[in-house]
């Protein structure tokens, strides 16, 4: 699978409260969430996502407490990717699990810039900014993760598997 987009570019320890603040957590519903996503860092940052960018972070992307709000506000602001030079943990199983694909890769982290232009064969873990002509090979996800992301989440993954 391939994703392509225009680079939003934030910083290191990017808490699961700056991705949604805690005082939004009434609802499950993506779209809704998605019209608060990173309010608290940055409340323009929302409204300059387009379908398909991407989001690119420095160390400890999601850190902080274990809501699945964070990745389904993420997602549901139609982010396609999210490269990071690191994940929390928590972060990236929620990510998977519902889907968002994500990968680690810290020199891609540190040298695309805001605005670039990106493309990302998910299949192979291949990123090229387009922008700067530059290549980087992040871990590719095994088949099963892969699956999982391509049907949209684990549970559509499971509801797949069993028709």
């Amino acid at each position: 699978m391939d994703v392509k987009g225009f680079v939003h570019k934030v910083g290191d320890n990017i808490d699961t409260d700056l991705i949604i603040a805690a005082r939004y957590l009434n609802t499950q519903d993506a779209a809704e969430l998605a019209s608060y996503l990173m309010e608290d860092y940055d409340p323009e940052f929302k409204k300059s996502i387009a379908p398909g960018d991407i989001i690119v972070a420095g160390e400890n992307f999601g850190c902080g407490s274990s809501r699945e709000h964070a990745p389904i506000a993420i997602k549901g602001r139609g982010v396609s990717c999210v490269i990071a030079e690191t994940f929390a943990r928590i972060f990236y199983r929620n990510s998977i699990n519902i889907g968002l694909p994500i990968l680690e890769c810290p020199e891609a982290s540190r040298e695309i810039q805001d605005g670039d232009k990106v493309e990302i064969d998910l299949d192979k873990g291949i990123i090229t900014d387009v922008t700067l002509g530059k290549s980087w090979q992040a871990a590719p996800f095994p088949e099963s993760i892969q699956k999982i992301i391509n049907s949209g989440g684990l549970l559509n993954s499971i509801r797949k598997d069993m028709e």
